[in-house]
C-alpha cells in the first residue's frame, strides 16, 4: 500500500515526448525507481525526438516494463486508446525552440495547445490518477533585477513559444477546475545535461567551441538563468507526480542565476578554448533579461538539487566529448527522422531558453 500522501508506485505511465531531452531522461529516472512502474513512450519522432537518445532503455528494464509509441500528440484516436491503458500521464511533447516560434509561430500552438488540449480530453476521458503538464518558467516573462517569480506571479508570456506553454497551462488548470480533472503543473528553470539537442546554447557552445567555430551571443550577454541539472528536474517531476496536489503549479529551480556570457567564458574554460571565440550578434526579438524562480513549495514536497552546476557542467562537456558518434550524426543530417544538421540551428545566435 503507498504511503500517505503518495500515489501507489505500481502504475502504468503515458509519457509523451520521451525521446527529446528531458523526457528521454525522465523515462530512465522512472524505470530505475520504480520497479513496479510500467512506461509507454508516445513521440512523433520530430528533428529533436530521437529513438538513439533511448538507448539503452532495455538494458535498464529488460523484462517489458517499456514500449515506444510512434505518434502525434493530437492524434485523438491514438491519444484515447494509449490513455485508456494508463494510470498517470506525464506530457513533455511539446515545440521548444523559442527562435523558431518566432519564425513560424503555428506548429507552436498546434503541438503545444491543441496538443495538451487532446491529451487533457483523453486523459479525462480514460480516467487517469494524474496528469502532468511539464512547463517552463518562461510563461511568467521577464523578471526585474530583483526578487523571484513565485507560483502565483501573474502569466507575461514574451514569445510565441513561451505564450503556447503559457496557454497549455491555463487550459490544463481548466480542466482541473472544470472537469475535476486531477492535473498538476511544473514550471522549471534552464535545463541542461546530456544528450540535450545541439540548438541550445550549452551544448551548441560546447560544439562551436570544439570546431573552433564562434560562441554567438544575443545582445550584450548579460541575459540572468537559473541553471538546473536536467536529472534533478526529472526527480522533481517525479516527485510532483507522487505527491503534488492536484490543482497545483510547483516551480522547479535550483537557484544558481548566471549571466549567459558567464556561462560561455567557463564553457571555453573547460574545452580550453580562448575567449576569442565569442561573438556579440543582434539581440533576439522580446529577450526577457530575467529569470528566477522560488521553488520552496516543492522542496516542502522533499525535493532538493543534487548537481551544482560546476559538477553539471562538467559531467556535460565530459559527455559530449566522449559522445561524438550521437551529435556528429546530427550535424551530417544521418542521424534519424529530420535530424536537420546545421541547416537547422539558429542562423544568428543561440537559443538560450528551457526547453520544456
Amino acid at each position: 500500500m503507498a504511503a500517505e500522501g503518495w500515489l501507489d508506485l505500481r502504475r502504468r505511465v503515458l509519457v509523451t515526448g520521451g525521446a527529446g531531452f528531458i523526457g528521454r531522461c525522465f523515462i530512465r529516472y522512472l524505470l530505475a525507481a520504480h520497479p513496479e512502474t510500467t512506461v509507454t513512450n508516445l513521440d512523433s519522432l520530430t528533428y529533436a525526438g530521437r529513438l538513439e537518445n533511448l538507448m539503452g532503455v532495455d538494458e535498464i528494464e529488460p523484462r517489458g516494463r517499456y514500449s515506444f509509441v510512434k505518434g502525434d500528440i493530437t492524434d485523438e484516436v491514438l491519444v484515447r486508446r494509449l490513455a485508456r491503458q494508463a494510470d498517470d500521464v506525464v506530457n513533455f511533447a511539446a515545440e521548444s525552440h523559442v527562435d523558431r516560434s518566432i519564425e513560424d509561430p503555428s506548429v507552436f500552438i498546434r503541438t503545444n495547445v491543441l496538443g495538451t488540449e487532446t491529451l487533457l480530453n483523453a486523459a479525462r476521458r480514460g480516467g487517469v490518477g494524474r496528469f502532468v503538464q511539464v512547463s517552463t518558467d518562461e510563461v511568467y516573462g521577464a523578471l526585474g533585477p530583483e526578487g523571484l517569480f513565485t507560483e502565483e506571479t501573474p502569466l507575461r508570456p514574451n514569445s510565441p513559444y513561451a505564450a503556447s506553454k503559457a496557454g497549455a497551462d491555463l487550459v490544463t488548470l481548466a480542466y482541473y477546475r472544470t472537469y475535476g480533472l486531477p492535473a498538476v503543473i511544473t514550471r522549471s528553470s534552464n535545463n541542461y545535461g546530456p544528450f540535450q539537442y545541439p540548438e541550445k546554447l550549452i551544448p551548441r557552445f560546447i560544439l562551436n567551441a570544439l570546431a573552433d567555430r564562434p560562441l554567438p551571443i544575443y545582445g550584450d550577454g548579460r541575459q540572468v538563468r537559473d541553471w538546473l541539472y536536467v536529472e534533478d528536474n526529472c526527480r522533481a517531476i517525479d516527485l510532483v507526480r507522487l505527491r503534488g496536489r492536484p490543482g497545483e503549479v510547483y516551480n522547479v529551480a535550483r537557484g544558481d542565476e548566471r549571466t549567459n556570457l558567464e556561462v560561455t567564458r567557463r564553457i571555453l574554460e573547460l574545452v580550453g578554448k580562448p575567449a576569442s571565440l565569442i561573438s556579440f550578434v543582434r539581440d533576439r526579438l522580446g529577450h526577457d533579461r530575467r529569470y528566477a524562480m522560488d521553488a520552496s513549495k516543492v522542496r516542502e514536497l522533499g525535493w532538493r538539487p543534487r548537481q551544482t552546476f560546476e559538477a553539471g557542467l562538467k559531467a556535460t562537456v565530459k559527455w559530449y566529448l566522449d559522445n561524438a558518434a550521437w551529435w556528429m550524426s546530427i550535424r551530417t543530417g544521418a542521424g534519424g527522422p529530420r535530424d536537420g544538421a546545421d541547416a537547422s540551428l539558429p542562423r544568428d545566435g543561440p537559443e538560450i531558453e528551457n526547453p520544456a
